[in-house]
């Protein structure tokens, strides 16, 4: 029934805006993450063309900004083929 909805939901977005409803979840607990997305595809369906363009930009740099973010966090991290912090570090995997 729920997956029923989302569909529908994300049919009806798309034809209003002529584009797939993206919203960034990060930092949303898993099980909240069904209820704010349906409770946001509602709000937004309620939006103007001009509103909604703004709000998919907003979540789109989110996206952006939480996808180069972990990649930076990977990159620096120690032992994963980022720089080390401490000089020793470096030493240490180089053995």
């Amino acid at each position: 029934r729920v997956a029923g909805a989302l569909r529908a939901a994300h049919a009806a977005y798309e034809r209003r805006f002529g584009h797939v409803f993206v919203i960034c979840l990060d930092g949303c607990r898993p099980e909240e993450a069904l209820g704010r997305l349906l409770s946001a595809l509602a709000a937004r369906l309620a939006g103007t063309l001009h509103e909604e363009h703004a709000t998919a930009a907003g979540e789109l740099r989110r996206i952006a900004r939480g996808r180069l973010t972990r990649l930076a966090e990977g990159a620096l991290a120690p032992g994963r083929g980022g720089p080390a912090r401490d000089p020793r570090e470096r030493q240490e995997s180089r053995r």
